[in-house]
């Protein structure tokens, strides 16, 4: 789960992190309020949405006065703003972060990273801040300085004087830098974070250092133990599909193409689209409607992937372990009387009382295709898939 820029700076200022003053603003009459309350000649209006790189596609602007930051509000909020990360959807404006104006000497970068192949934190610091980590790799991967902590000690005074000096600060500046890699590291481990990133981190005209921008990014499965961390969420910058599903226990990714994909397994998913992209089509989604499935659960599944304009075509594909076929059938049909599907539907079945969840889905009277193998419902799917438009017209 994704959090905005202010809200990471508010938890990093919790664990020591220096941050510029701010306010948030719904309004642009409320961010002028906001820059009268923080003082100063100069601020920088910020668009808070979940993506980087904001100030390349217009969503950071520096102002001057009263008027210039209403303007800027004004010309914000409502927009959307469509960034190399957001895709051509771009993400909705709806909220601004009014900060005080920064003296920028020199800008580093600095990230915490969950590892997961050697399952420890990552730390990637870098001299050359105010790029993407990307950036950095392709354009100066001389600067990146990498360190892994070891879970059973933790972070300590000598790893982040380690990195400091190799960024190069000035001696006066290393107990900042101390203070600030120890407390984000404390943020990342103590809130169940999964990525924790400053870009850029500057030391300022008067050789402080400061937190210009924040990005946290946190795991999902531990929410349920850190409530103030899950009220962050802001439903408003996640794909509707994604969001439907997630808050009906499903796993589904929203993908670009038109056939959808209801599939029990994570592994089952992901070869049921490669089957798909083989045949000629293209999948919707990923969704894993897991173990257990009720027949409740797959009207439900039907349902998240319906909600998808897109989709013209579908494809459920469940082996049997933990589930039982009969279930899923009775899960289809179920869906295909009440949701009244118009788009063709193509089914497998393997595994657990197979025989009685085909008999169900022959017995319905229904317009569902059947397969017996995974690559016949692929071909069926996509056949049925590249009709559509010739039964439309």
């Amino acid at each position: 789960m994704d959090i905005h820029e202010y809200q990471a700076k508010e938890i990093l200022a919790g664990f020591g992190v220096p941050v510029p003053r701010g306010g948030l603003a719904y309004s642009p009459e409320q961010a002028a309020y906001r820059a009268r309350e923080i003082g100063g000649t100069k601020w920088v209006v910020k668009a808070q949405i979940h993506s980087g790189a904001r100030g390349k596609a217009g969503g950071i602007k520096i102002c001057s006065s009263d008027r210039e930051i209403w303007d800027a509000a004004n010309s914000l909020l409502g927009k959307r703003l469509v960034t190399h990360q957001t895709g051509a959807r771009g993400k909705g404006v709806y909220r601004l972060y009014v900060e005080q104006a920064t003296d920028i000497a020199t800008e580093i970068y600095l990230g915490f990273v969950l590892d997961r192949k050697s399952e420890r934190i990552m730390i990637v610091a870098s001299a050359a801040g105010g790029m993407e980590v990307e950036e950095i790799a392709e354009n100066a991967p001389d600067t990146i300085i990498r360190l892994s902590i070891d879970p059973a000690s933790g972070m300590r005074d000598f790893h982040a004087r380690e990195i400091a000096f190799g960024l190069g600060l000035e001696p006066s500046q290393v107990g900042q830098a101390t203070r600030i890699l120890l407390g984000c590291y404390r943020a990342f481990r103590d809130m169940d974070a999964t990525m924790v990133e400053i870009n850029p981190l500057v030391v300022t005209g008067d050789g402080d250092l400061v937190a210009l921008d924040a990005k946290m990014s946190f795991d999902e499965n531990a929410l349920f133990r850190r409530p103030q961390i899950s009220e962050l969420r802001d439903k408003s910058q996640e794909d509707p599909r994604e969001t439907y599903a997630a808050d009906r226990g499903l796993s589904y990714v929203g993908l670009d193409g038109n056939i959808g994909c209801i599939v029990n397994g994570a592994g089952l998913a992901m070869a049921t689209m490669d089957m798909i992209l083989q045949e000629g089509g293209e999948p919707a989604n990923f969704l894993d409607i897991g173990g257990g499935a009720s027949p409740e659960r797959v009207v439900k599944a039907f349902k998240s992937v319906l909600a998808d304009d897109a989709v013209q075509a579908v494809l459920v594909n469940v082996f049997a372990g933990i589930n039982r076929c009969d279930w899923v059938a009775e899960g289809v049909v179920a869906a295909v009387k009440e949701l009244e599907i118009g788009v063709p539907l193509v089914v497998r079945l393997a595994g657990t009382n197979v025989e009685e969840g085909k008999k169900i889905l022959e017995n319905s009277g229904l317009n569902i295709q059947t397969a017996d193998t995974l690559a016949d419902a692929a071909t069926k799917v996509v056949a049925a898939w590249r009709a559509v438009p010739a039964i439309a017209a």
